[in-house]
């Protein structure tokens, strides 16, 4: 069985959540430098929670999409900054706990939709924010009967 690349990186990580935070929650010898084995791991550990909901989709995907990626981050942000000594706000485990949580829920369930076509690559989006999709095996069609 193929495993999907992890969605996000350490760069990410800053990107999201700043350099100092991310030396924080991920400087596990104390020497002022990011552990980036440490991140590694909660991303790889974030991705694999990520996929345990999406069974349903068709996997690797052919681009991360950009909500798995923030997902990850925030998935990896909580896991880390529990390991680490550093308080866990209400922020932190609310995005895990509530926002995380729920929307992977709601992807598992369908009632969310990452973007993606059948060979699990992004879609064109129209200014509207309307989904095209080019689904060859329709399940309805104007002369099915």
């Amino acid at each position: 069985m193929a495993h999907n690349p992890v969605y996000a990186d350490m760069g990410d990580m800053i990107v999201r959540f700043g350099e100092l935070e991310v030396l924080q929650i991920a400087d596990r010898d104390a020497d002022g430098v990011i552990d980036a084995d440490v991140v590694a791991v909660a991303l790889a550990d974030a991705s694999a929670e990520i996929d345990a909901y999406l069974g349903r989709f068709k996997q690797p995907f052919t681009e991360t999409p950009p909500i798995l990626r923030r997902l990850a981050c925030d998935i990896a942000r909580y896991r880390l900054t529990a390991t680490s000594g550093v308080l866990i706000t209400d922020e932190i485990r609310n995005r895990y706990k509530i926002d995380v949580l729920e929307l992977l829920k709601a992807l598992s369930r369908g009632d969310v939709q990452l973007g993606l076509d059948s060979e699990g690559a992004q879609v064109a989006t129209s200014d509207s924010g309307v989904v095209f999709t080019n689904n060859k095996n329709r399940i309805f069609a104007r002369d099915a009967t």
